[in-house]
């Protein structure tokens, strides 16, 4: 496996200490607040009271304490659960008792034996071990009597097995046997069935944890929660009493614990950032096309916003209303502004969590803290109008009321006038939220150099100075990156790119040429001589290729910003001037050994982005169609799939993550644009015509050659 790039490596490890220092100032923020509480009597299991606890407040709610106590008292009366009694044993038992007999009559029958072989063959038995007096009985009985001895052996032996025998009431089982055997028999017979029988009587139901656990789970699930009800005044535990987990639950519910550094706040803290710190890279690793995870700025620039909307969300936890007229929701929104709305929703989430965990209030503040962030950012839109701030602002703040309507209202009894606050808290977070991101992505683009839609816009604009500079040195140029930009946008659109990014990008991608604008033949007058055809193609090929450098230098010197930068220097990639090389190659007659491919290769890098390879294509795809003039779509088409396949075959689009999918868009999208901007002509008459149509004619012509 080849090393990974030193870049990369720096990358992934900045992108590990973010995360690592983030995790850690948040942790901070969350225990910080939690140690400069008032503290009241400090309350823990098993310590005893001081002085009477009284509920302030009415109070109803299921408690889990005394719901989980009935539980396990509940549990704890489910005996241990057996199987079955398992047949195969009987029968193996049963069997083996058959064959015991069998021997015992086979010595009993066999003419060759004494009197004494026999009852030695009885005694050596491994299987039972019949009393001396028992054998002398047994050698001695009636066949008759020794046959309903066997009969009789048998069907105790089954009676016996078909109950549940445990392992533990073997011997029991055992003790019984000789109840179970028929009172037809006469003593010394019964006696026999007995020993023959409780020989072969073994355990045939077995502990079964899976079922013990079953049917406790299942008494389990039958106790009802419990509901626990305190009135305002109501003792809950009176003085000298140790407090009972019971108990503690009580002053939980009722806010009446002291809020100490306890190690449960700082492990629940801990948690919740550690499942923030997860899901956020996990997304990311998941969603490889987002850009701004590979920018080393944004993810500090983002790490930052987090940290200080965090920090000023804690500091308002003591008051009634100040959290709810916090505008936390301008993170999200001013992160969408800056690096996309998948970016924002993604940070916006864990934001949320994190500045109502622990509250008193978070069952509410949690989900009016989510919800207004991102029905705020869905509200905001592509963010190409200042009115789509105004309606985020407006989204934020209607449903952060809906939100309180659903969480809070049912819950806690409020006034006209607590209402009235509600509200007015709730339009002014969705107001200044608005507004504070309207300022901050202005502050942030210009002192961080970020491409903002706002900056995007403002330099698309035809009277801004670099274009009409661009305009009147290079027209040809100039109309070859609109139409650039018409082709890069409609695709960019059909792929899910930044339509608006790659646009602008195309206008500006070729500025470079500007410089010098007569070595490049769509701003070469007709019937001048060109000015590559005295030159080495080395030298031509330097002077093309310079137009990347120059237009980043242009780029830096107009304060383009610098995403802008990746599409002058990556619209080429790292290809090679073709039509220099192979003039370098014919005047070294074929000989690759004798020209140097690297003089006529563009410095790169390869597009990095959805939107740069667009750039590469369409300005590859515009230019062919311009030379070629395809008649019909077919042959657009081919146009358009023959340049994507060279672009792939030297490896341009390996660092962008296109698809096939995207591909086969991009190749739609670029002929349905090229077909109106390629569209056959009228053809006119040859017919005479008076001097004022044959201009008129001439000039509709000059028209459409454009």
């Amino acid at each position: 496996m080849p090393p990974r790039p030193p870049a990369t490596l720096r990358l992934r490890v900045l992108q590990i200490v973010l995360i690592l220092a983030v995790s850690l100032v948040s942790f901070v923020i969350l225990t910080m607040p939690i140690t400069l509480r008032p503290t009241t009597q400090a309350l823990d299991v098993g310590v005893v009271l001081q002085y009477t606890m009284q509920s302030p407040r009415d109070i109803e709610y299921v408690s889990e304490v005394r719901t989980e106590e009935a539980r396990k008292a509940a549990e704890s009366k489910v005996e241990s659960v057996y199987t079955q009694p398992d047949p195969a044993i009987a029968r193996q038992q049963i069997e083996r008792l058959r064959t015991a007999m069998q021997y015992i009559t086979s010595v009993r029958t066999n003419p060759e034996l004494s009197l004494e072989e026999r009852k030695s063959n009885l005694v050596e038995l491994s299987d039972v071990r019949l009393k001396l007096e028992t054998i002398d009985y047994v050698v001695g009985i009636s066949d008759t009597r020794w046959e309903s001895a066997q009969s009789e052996a048998l069907r105790v032996l089954e009676q016996i097995m078909r109950r549940a025998i445990l392992e533990d009431k073997l011997e029991a089982a055992q003790a019984g046997v000789s109840s179970s055997v028929s009172l037809t028999l006469n003593e010394q017979q019964s006696t026999l069935v007995t020993e023959l029988v409780t020989a072969f009587v073994v355990p045939n139901s077995f502990y079964s944890e899976e079922l013990t656990v079953a049917a406790r789970q299942a008494a389990r699930d039958t106790v009802k929660p419990v509901v626990r009800t305190y009135k305002a005044g109501e003792t809950i535990a009176p003085a000298g009493e140790i407090i009972t987990p019971a108990d503690m639950e009580a002053f939980q519910q009722l806010g009446m614990i002291s809020t100490g550094q306890r190690w449960e706040d700082m492990l629940g803290a801990t948690a919740v950032i550690v499942l923030s710190a997860v899901f956020v890279p996990m997304y990311f690793y998941r969603r490889k096309r987002t850009v701004v995870v590979n920018d080393a700025r944004s993810l500090m620039v983002i790490a930052l916003i987090f940290i200080v909307f965090l920090l000023g969300a804690r500091l308002f936890t003591n008051r009634t209303l100040a959290p709810y007229g916090y505008p936390l929701q301008a993170a999200g929104l001013l992160i969408t502004a800056l690096y996309g709305l998948e970016t924002g929703l993604v940070i916006a989430i864990p934001l949320s969590l994190l500045a109502s965990y622990g509250l008193s209030n978070t069952l509410d503040l949690a989900p009016y803290y989510m919800f207004s962030s991102l029905i705020g950012l869905l509200a905001l839109g592509p963010v190409r109008r200042f009115w789509g701030f105004v309606r985020a602002g407006a989204a934020i703040s209607l449903s952060g009321l809906v939100v309180l309507m659903a969480y809070r209202l049912p819950f806690f009894t409020l006034d006209l006038l607590g209402i009235v606050q509600f509200v007015i808290a709730s339009l002014f977070a969705g107001f200044s939220a608005a507004s504070i991101t309207l300022l901050l992505q202005y502050l942030l683009a210009q002192t961080l150099g970020l491409t903002t839609v706002f900056q995007l816009l403002d330099i698309s604009r035809p009277d801004y100075p670099l274009l009409q500079f661009f305009l009147r040195n290079a027209p040809g140029t100039y109309q070859h990156s609109l139409q650039v930009a018409n082709l890069a946008e409609q695709a960019a659109e059909k792929i899910g790119a930044d339509p608006l990014l790659t646009r602008v990008g195309a206008q500006f991608h070729d500025i470079g040429k500007a410089l010098n604008p007569t070595y490049f033949i769509e701003n070469q007058i007709p019937g001048n001589v060109n000015a590559h055809h005295d030159i080495p193609p080395e030298e031509s090929a330097a002077t093309i290729i310079r137009h990347v450098t120059d237009g980043v230098q242009l780029a830096k010197k107009h304060r383009l910003p610098e995403r802008l930068h990746d599409f002058i220097l990556e619209h080429h990639g790292t290809l090679i001037t073709r039509y220099q090389y192979g003039q370098a190659m014919q005047a070294a007659g074929g000989d690759p050994t004798r020209v140097d491919i690297e003089k006529f290769r563009y410095p790169g890098p390869r597009p990095s982005s959805r939107e740069t390879a667009l750039l590469m294509l369409a300005d590859a795809a515009e230019a062919r169609a311009r030379a070629e003039r395809p008649a019909d779509d077919d042959g657009l088409r081919a146009l358009v799939r023959n340049v994507i396949e060279t672009v792939q075959k030297y490896n341009q689009l390996d660092d962008t993550l296109l698809t096939l999918r995207d591909l086969n868009l991009i190749t739609e999208s670029f002929v349905t644009t090229l077909r109106g901007t390629y569209h056959p002509r009228i053809q006119y008459p040859n017919a005479k015509t008076s001097d004022q149509d044959t201009t008129l004619m001439s000039a509709r012509k000059e028209n459409d050659s454009h």
